[in-house]
Protein backbone atom coordinates (compact mmCIF):
# COMPACT_ATOMS: atom_id res chain seq x y z
CA UNK A 1 0.00 0.00 0.00
CA UNK A 2 1.31 3.37 -0.76
CA UNK A 3 2.95 5.84 1.72
CA UNK A 4 0.12 8.08 2.56
CA UNK A 5 2.38 12.18 2.65
CA UNK A 6 1.60 15.05 4.50
CA UNK A 7 1.51 17.48 1.85
CA UNK A 8 0.80 20.06 3.96
CA UNK A 9 3.15 19.20 6.84
CA UNK A 10 6.08 19.25 4.40
CA UNK A 11 4.74 22.83 3.38
CA UNK A 12 5.64 24.13 6.66
CA UNK A 13 9.04 22.41 7.78
CA UNK A 14 10.10 23.47 4.14
CA UNK A 15 8.72 27.34 4.87
CA UNK A 16 10.64 26.73 8.69
CA UNK A 17 14.10 25.97 7.39
CA UNK A 18 13.71 28.85 4.43
CA UNK A 19 12.54 31.89 6.48
CA UNK A 20 14.33 30.91 10.00
CA UNK A 21 12.26 30.92 12.63
CA UNK A 22 8.40 30.03 13.46
CA UNK A 23 7.40 33.37 13.42
CA UNK A 24 8.02 33.94 9.69
CA UNK A 25 6.80 30.64 8.46
CA UNK A 26 3.99 31.61 10.77
CA UNK A 27 2.89 34.95 9.11
CA UNK A 28 4.34 33.20 5.20
CA UNK A 29 1.85 30.56 5.52
CA UNK A 30 -1.58 32.74 7.18
CA UNK A 31 -0.65 30.12 10.09
CA UNK A 32 -0.63 30.48 14.58
CA UNK A 33 2.71 29.76 15.74
CA UNK A 34 0.49 27.25 17.69
CA UNK A 35 -1.19 26.04 14.46
CA UNK A 36 2.28 25.53 12.68
CA UNK A 37 3.40 23.65 15.74
CA UNK A 38 1.21 21.15 15.36
CA UNK A 39 1.74 20.64 11.67
CA UNK A 40 5.40 19.87 12.43
CA UNK A 41 4.73 17.48 15.73
CA UNK A 42 2.44 15.35 13.17
CA UNK A 43 4.77 15.53 10.19
CA UNK A 44 8.10 14.11 12.78
CA UNK A 45 5.48 11.55 14.22
CA UNK A 46 4.40 10.59 10.75
CA UNK A 47 7.96 10.05 9.31
CA UNK A 48 9.50 8.75 12.99
CA UNK A 49 12.66 11.05 13.27
CA UNK A 50 12.79 14.70 14.35
CA UNK A 51 13.53 17.46 12.03
CA UNK A 52 13.94 20.17 13.38
CA UNK A 53 15.65 22.18 16.62
CA UNK A 54 14.13 24.43 17.99
CA UNK A 55 15.85 26.55 20.96
CA UNK A 56 14.53 29.75 22.48
CA UNK A 57 16.48 32.22 19.68
CA UNK A 58 16.55 29.82 16.92
CA UNK A 59 15.59 26.69 14.84
CA UNK A 60 18.37 24.17 13.26
CA UNK A 61 17.70 21.45 11.00
CA UNK A 62 18.73 17.67 12.10
CA UNK A 63 20.33 15.28 10.17
CA UNK A 64 17.35 13.98 8.72
CA UNK A 65 15.91 17.17 8.08
CA UNK A 66 18.61 18.64 5.90
CA UNK A 67 18.44 15.05 4.15
CA UNK A 68 15.08 15.26 3.67
CA UNK A 69 14.81 19.15 2.91
CA UNK A 70 16.42 19.49 -0.80
CA UNK A 71 14.31 16.50 -2.18
CA UNK A 72 11.03 17.78 -0.29
CA UNK A 73 11.73 20.92 -2.28
CA UNK A 74 12.41 20.14 -5.48
CA UNK A 75 9.15 17.43 -5.03
CA UNK A 76 6.94 20.33 -4.04
CA UNK A 77 7.87 23.14 -6.52
CA UNK A 78 7.51 20.33 -9.32
CA UNK A 79 4.11 19.19 -7.85
CA UNK A 80 3.33 23.12 -7.96
CA UNK A 81 4.25 23.95 -10.66
CA UNK A 82 2.44 20.86 -12.35
CA UNK A 83 -0.88 21.87 -10.51
CA UNK A 84 -0.39 25.74 -11.41
CA UNK A 85 -0.31 24.29 -15.41
CA UNK A 86 -3.47 22.23 -14.57
CA UNK A 87 -5.08 25.29 -13.21
CA UNK A 88 -4.47 27.33 -16.13
CA UNK A 89 -5.23 24.69 -18.91
CA UNK A 90 -8.71 24.05 -17.19
CA UNK A 91 -9.50 28.20 -16.72
CA UNK A 92 -8.20 27.92 -20.66
CA UNK A 93 -11.19 25.35 -21.20
CA UNK A 94 -13.81 27.28 -19.20
CA UNK A 95 -13.53 30.42 -21.35
CA UNK A 96 -13.73 28.67 -24.42
CA UNK A 97 -16.95 26.85 -25.64
CA UNK A 98 -16.88 24.15 -28.28
CA UNK A 99 -19.66 23.01 -29.87
CA UNK A 100 -20.56 20.99 -32.74
CA UNK A 101 -23.51 21.28 -35.38
CA UNK A 102 -24.18 20.46 -38.92
CA UNK A 103 -23.09 22.83 -41.65
CA UNK A 104 -26.69 23.63 -43.04
CA UNK A 105 -27.84 24.38 -39.61
CA UNK A 106 -25.22 25.97 -38.85
CA UNK A 107 -25.31 28.35 -41.51
CA UNK A 108 -29.10 29.47 -41.34
CA UNK A 109 -29.38 30.08 -37.59
CA UNK A 110 -26.02 30.24 -35.71
CA UNK A 111 -24.78 33.53 -37.29
CA UNK A 112 -27.37 35.34 -35.19
CA UNK A 113 -27.25 33.29 -32.42
CA UNK A 114 -23.67 33.66 -31.99
CA UNK A 115 -23.71 37.06 -32.55
CA UNK A 116 -26.27 37.67 -29.03
CA UNK A 117 -24.30 34.72 -27.48
CA UNK A 118 -20.92 36.88 -27.74
CA UNK A 119 -22.50 39.77 -26.42
CA UNK A 120 -24.16 38.53 -23.62
CA UNK A 121 -20.89 36.81 -22.89
CA UNK A 122 -18.02 38.78 -24.16
CA UNK A 123 -14.80 36.89 -22.13
CA UNK A 124 -15.89 33.40 -23.81
CA UNK A 125 -13.92 32.27 -26.80
CA UNK A 126 -16.20 30.07 -29.00
CA UNK A 127 -15.26 27.26 -31.10
CA UNK A 128 -17.85 25.66 -33.76
CA UNK A 129 -16.75 22.61 -35.89
CA UNK A 130 -19.11 22.74 -38.65
CA UNK A 131 -19.30 18.50 -39.61
CA UNK A 132 -21.57 15.65 -40.72
CA UNK A 133 -23.44 13.49 -38.47
CA UNK A 134 -20.94 11.04 -37.95
CA UNK A 135 -17.70 13.33 -37.24
CA UNK A 136 -19.98 15.25 -34.69
CA UNK A 137 -20.44 11.54 -32.85
CA UNK A 138 -17.11 11.25 -32.41
CA UNK A 139 -16.26 14.89 -31.20
CA UNK A 140 -18.97 14.83 -28.83
CA UNK A 141 -18.05 11.23 -27.34
CA UNK A 142 -14.43 12.49 -27.11
CA UNK A 143 -15.58 15.65 -25.47
CA UNK A 144 -13.85 17.78 -27.76
CA UNK A 145 -17.12 19.07 -28.04
CA UNK A 146 -19.73 20.11 -25.43
CA UNK A 147 -23.13 18.87 -27.47
CA UNK A 148 -23.79 18.81 -31.07
CA UNK A 149 -26.60 19.34 -33.03
CA UNK A 150 -27.01 16.63 -35.65
CA UNK A 151 -29.52 13.84 -37.08
CA UNK A 152 -31.14 11.11 -35.29
CA UNK A 153 -29.24 7.76 -36.04
CA UNK A 154 -27.43 4.85 -34.34
CA UNK A 155 -25.96 6.58 -31.35
CA UNK A 156 -23.15 4.81 -28.26
CA UNK A 157 -24.63 3.74 -25.39
CA UNK A 158 -22.86 6.59 -23.68
CA UNK A 159 -24.30 9.30 -25.25
CA UNK A 160 -27.59 10.85 -25.28
CA UNK A 161 -29.79 12.70 -28.02
CA UNK A 162 -33.03 14.84 -27.61
CA UNK A 163 -34.88 15.53 -30.67
CA UNK A 164 -35.61 19.35 -31.20
CA UNK A 165 -37.69 19.72 -34.79
CA UNK A 166 -38.45 17.79 -38.01
CA UNK A 167 -37.40 18.77 -41.16
CA UNK A 168 -38.30 17.62 -44.46
CA UNK A 169 -36.31 16.44 -47.69
CA UNK A 170 -37.11 19.06 -50.26
CA UNK A 171 -36.59 18.56 -54.50
CA UNK A 172 -34.13 21.55 -55.25
CA UNK A 173 -34.66 23.46 -58.51
CA UNK A 174 -34.00 26.14 -60.63
CA UNK A 175 -36.25 29.24 -60.47
CA UNK A 176 -36.39 28.80 -64.49
CA UNK A 177 -37.10 24.75 -64.37
CA UNK A 178 -39.79 22.95 -65.49
CA UNK A 179 -40.85 22.46 -62.19
CA UNK A 180 -40.49 25.71 -60.43
CA UNK A 181 -44.09 26.78 -60.57
CA UNK A 182 -45.45 23.67 -58.91
CA UNK A 183 -46.56 23.68 -55.17
CA UNK A 184 -45.53 20.26 -54.29
CA UNK A 185 -43.81 17.24 -56.78
CA UNK A 186 -43.94 13.20 -56.22
CA UNK A 187 -41.48 10.74 -57.10
CA UNK A 188 -42.70 10.61 -60.32
CA UNK A 189 -41.63 13.95 -61.43
CA UNK A 190 -37.95 13.03 -61.47
CA UNK A 191 -38.06 10.84 -64.17
CA UNK A 192 -35.74 12.28 -67.13
CA UNK A 193 -33.68 14.97 -64.67
CA UNK A 194 -30.41 14.88 -64.10
CA UNK A 195 -29.51 14.55 -60.22
CA UNK A 196 -26.71 15.85 -58.44
CA UNK A 197 -25.94 13.90 -55.16
CA UNK A 198 -23.89 14.25 -51.94
CA UNK A 199 -21.22 11.21 -51.70
CA UNK A 200 -21.99 7.82 -51.31
CA UNK A 201 -20.54 8.26 -47.40
CA UNK A 202 -23.09 11.15 -46.30
CA UNK A 203 -25.98 10.62 -44.15
CA UNK A 204 -27.64 12.70 -46.31
CA UNK A 205 -27.53 10.69 -49.29
CA UNK A 206 -28.21 7.23 -47.25
CA UNK A 207 -32.08 9.17 -46.15
CA UNK A 208 -32.58 9.98 -49.81
CA UNK A 209 -32.08 6.75 -50.55
CA UNK A 210 -34.15 5.09 -47.91
CA UNK A 211 -37.06 7.60 -48.58
CA UNK A 212 -37.21 7.12 -52.41
CA UNK A 213 -37.48 3.06 -52.14
CA UNK A 214 -37.46 1.92 -56.10
CA UNK A 215 -37.40 5.04 -57.40
CA UNK A 216 -34.03 5.94 -56.57
CA UNK A 217 -32.62 3.07 -58.61
CA UNK A 218 -34.26 4.67 -61.56
CA UNK A 219 -32.85 7.85 -61.40
CA UNK A 220 -30.10 9.30 -63.40
CA UNK A 221 -27.71 10.39 -60.53
CA UNK A 222 -25.54 12.18 -62.95
CA UNK A 223 -22.84 14.11 -60.58
CA UNK A 224 -22.06 13.54 -56.95
CA UNK A 225 -20.32 15.76 -55.19
CA UNK A 226 -18.90 16.36 -51.56
CA UNK A 227 -21.54 19.02 -49.83
CA UNK A 228 -24.46 20.37 -50.16
CA UNK A 229 -23.15 23.94 -51.34
CA UNK A 230 -21.35 22.09 -54.00
CA UNK A 231 -25.14 20.31 -54.94
CA UNK A 232 -26.83 23.64 -54.93
CA UNK A 233 -24.57 25.40 -56.69
CA UNK A 234 -25.09 22.72 -60.12
CA UNK A 235 -28.55 23.40 -59.24
CA UNK A 236 -28.53 26.98 -59.82
CA UNK A 237 -26.21 26.79 -62.76
CA UNK A 238 -29.73 24.62 -63.96
CA UNK A 239 -26.98 21.69 -64.86
CA UNK A 240 -29.08 19.09 -62.41
CA UNK A 241 -31.78 18.60 -59.96
CA UNK A 242 -31.03 17.47 -55.78
CA UNK A 243 -32.84 16.55 -52.69
CA UNK A 244 -31.67 18.44 -49.91
CA UNK A 245 -32.88 19.64 -46.26
CA UNK A 246 -35.60 22.29 -46.56
CA UNK A 247 -33.34 24.40 -44.67
CA UNK A 248 -31.64 25.03 -47.97
CA UNK A 249 -34.41 26.24 -49.77
CA UNK A 250 -34.87 28.87 -47.30
CA UNK A 251 -31.02 29.76 -47.50
CA UNK A 252 -31.22 30.18 -50.94
CA UNK A 253 -34.70 32.05 -51.76
CA UNK A 254 -34.73 33.67 -55.13
CA UNK A 255 -31.75 31.54 -56.41
CA UNK A 256 -33.55 28.07 -55.94
CA UNK A 257 -36.91 26.70 -55.25
CA UNK A 258 -37.55 24.06 -52.68
CA UNK A 259 -40.91 21.78 -53.31
CA UNK A 260 -41.96 19.49 -50.93
CA UNK A 261 -42.82 16.02 -51.93
CA UNK A 262 -47.30 15.10 -51.70
CA UNK A 263 -46.37 11.51 -52.28
CA UNK A 264 -43.79 10.55 -49.77
CA UNK A 265 -43.32 11.69 -45.98
CA UNK A 266 -39.45 12.56 -46.45
CA UNK A 267 -37.75 14.43 -43.57
CA UNK A 268 -34.88 14.37 -41.00
CA UNK A 269 -34.89 14.56 -37.61
CA UNK A 270 -32.55 16.82 -35.87
CA UNK A 271 -31.47 17.29 -31.97
CA UNK A 272 -28.84 17.79 -29.36
CA UNK A 273 -26.35 15.22 -29.05
CA UNK A 274 -24.66 15.03 -25.62
CA UNK A 275 -22.06 12.42 -23.12
CA UNK A 276 -24.83 10.78 -21.00
CA UNK A 277 -24.66 12.22 -17.55
CA UNK A 278 -22.46 14.79 -18.11
CA UNK A 279 -23.89 18.22 -17.17
CA UNK A 280 -23.26 21.32 -19.71
CA UNK A 281 -21.11 24.03 -18.07
CA UNK A 282 -23.21 26.93 -17.83
CA UNK A 283 -21.98 28.99 -20.82
CA UNK A 284 -22.82 25.52 -23.54
CA UNK A 285 -26.50 25.52 -21.24
CA UNK A 286 -26.95 29.19 -22.21
CA UNK A 287 -26.13 28.82 -25.61
CA UNK A 288 -28.08 25.87 -25.62
CA UNK A 289 -31.25 27.65 -24.71
CA UNK A 290 -30.37 30.61 -27.01
CA UNK A 291 -30.28 28.24 -30.10
CA UNK A 292 -33.69 26.49 -29.06
CA UNK A 293 -34.90 29.36 -28.38
CA UNK A 294 -34.72 30.65 -32.32
CA UNK A 295 -35.50 27.37 -33.34
CA UNK A 296 -38.87 28.00 -31.41
CA UNK A 297 -39.22 31.03 -32.59
CA UNK A 298 -38.92 29.93 -36.71
CA UNK A 299 -41.14 26.76 -35.74
CA UNK A 300 -44.30 29.74 -34.51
Amino acid sequence: MPTRIDYIGLEAFIAIAQLGTFARAADHLNLSQTALSHRIRKLEADIGMRLLLRTTREVSLTEAGQELLPVARRNLEALSTAYGAMQMQAKAQQQTLTFACLPTFAHFYLPSVLEDFARTHPKMSIRLQEQPAGRITEIVTSGEAEFGVTLLGAQPWDLEFTAIRREPYVLLVGPEHRLAGQKTVVRDDLASELFVRINTQSTNRQMVDDFLGPVADTIDWRYEVQNATMAMAMVQQGAAVTVLPGLTAKMSVGRLVGLPFADVDMFRTLGILKRRGAPLSDAAQALLDQIMAVIDSDDA
